[in-house]
């Protein structure tokens, strides 16, 4: 078995974050992607986050007919801040038989050397960097390589279309009355104009 590790705020989730699921899904040949919505990230502490049962709401919406795609409430339900290190370890121990990768963006890849145990983490699964809007392809690439030179390890780079959106640009436009339903996964815009979220 080959699952991918998907974490992320998604705050909301949108049609990018699957488009990404989909292609890591087909390109390295996995049987699943393992959505993990985050409960306190270290990174964005000083952020203001969606609910976490909410946030865990939108993403299971948006993936309840897809058949490769799963979701764990395993970090919204730690009180303690997540770190990866620590969630890829639990699932390598809970699933030994699994061969594990870890979906991370272009944008926390130039970050990485910043997380906590990086070392832990890729020896715990495949790290899979994918691309993402403003960022150059050299640079990402520069970064894999030195990150690799620098603990021992192969980085895995997926090339693929990139899809501009962000929760952030989402977030802005319910903000100024846009209609952003077209960016949202089937059900997930019934949740978010059901609660208010954003506005």
């Amino acid at each position: 078995m080959k699952k991918a590790i998907f974490g992320g705020t998604f705050d909301p989730i949108h049609i990018g974050h699957i488009h990404i699921a989909y292609e890591a899904l087909y390109s390295l040949n996995l049987d699943k992607i393992l959505f993990m919505p985050a409960g306190n990230p270290p990174n964005k502490l000083n952020k203001q986050i969606t609910d976490a049962k909410i946030r865990y709401a939108l993403v299971n919406k948006a993936i309840e007919y897809e058949n490769n795609f799963e979701i764990s409430d395993y970090e919204i339900n730690k009180r303690e801040n997540s770190y990866t290190f620590e969630t890829i370890e639990l699932f390598s121990k809970l699933q030994s038989n699994t061969e594990w990768y870890f979906l991370i963006g272009a944008d926390s890849l130039m970050d990485l050397d910043n997380w906590k145990n990086v070392e832990r983490i890729l020896n715990s699964c495949r790290l899979v960097v994918y691309n993402r809007a403003g960022f150059e392809l050299e640079k990402i690439l520069k970064q894999k390589k030195y990150l690799e030179n620098k603990f021992h390890n192969k980085i895995t780079f997926l090339d693929m279309p990139i899809i501009d959106i962000s929760s952030t640009s989402i977030r802005k436009s319910i903000k100024e009355g846009r209609n952003i339903n077209y960016l949202l996964p089937k059900g997930v815009d019934n949740i978010v104009e059901k609660l208010q979220l954003y506005k």
